[in-house]
């Protein structure tokens, strides 16, 4: 999961902010490692990919942001006051940037020269919109069966 994704998430539930994201931060880069070595044992197809040109990446996009942060946080108590002074706008405008990315992001996925064809496209999310459906489902049908007491609005004593 992205890191503003894990930010305004946890923000909205009132969660540990710095906690989620050395915790989204670690899970990225262990799948940096993992990915790879999960795809060859599956697939058995090798690659060929720039270690160093990864790292610069996720220094300049996570360490580097989360450092600046703390550093602000840290050592300019006027930006934390105007801070919590706007904190509701923003909360709005993160919640607006990160639609912005997930938008930006599928726009590019489209764009881009894909290996599949729209319709395949649209068929894999009408089978994982069915799929959910169907485990929602099975979901509310087995709690209703192991806590049919608790459903129904007769708390167990």
């Amino acid at each position: 999961m992205s890191i503003s994704m894990v930010h305004v998430l946890t923000d909205a539930a009132g969660g540990d902010d710095p906690l989620a994201v050395i915790n989204a931060a670690a899970g990225n880069m262990i799948g940096v490692f993992l990915s790879p070595v999960l795809i060859l044992g599956y697939v058995g197809v090798t690659g060929d990919t720039q270690v160093t040109d990864v790292f610069c990446d996720l220094t300049l996009k996570v360490l580097l942001p989360v450092v600046v942060g703390q550093i602000v946080q840290k050592t300019m108590p006027k930006a934390i006051a105007l801070f919590n002074k706007y904190k509701e706008y923003v909360k709005k405008a993160q919640e607006n940037a990160l639609v912005c990315i997930v938008y930006t992001v599928f726009c590019k996925t489209l764009t881009k020269d894909a290996v599949s064809s729209f319709g395949e496209i649209f068929l894999m999310i009408a089978f994982l919109f069915l799929f959910l459906i169907s485990v929602m489902m099975t979901a509310w049908f087995t709690m209703r069966l192991l806590f049919r007491d608790c459903c129904l609005g007769n708390p167990v004593n």
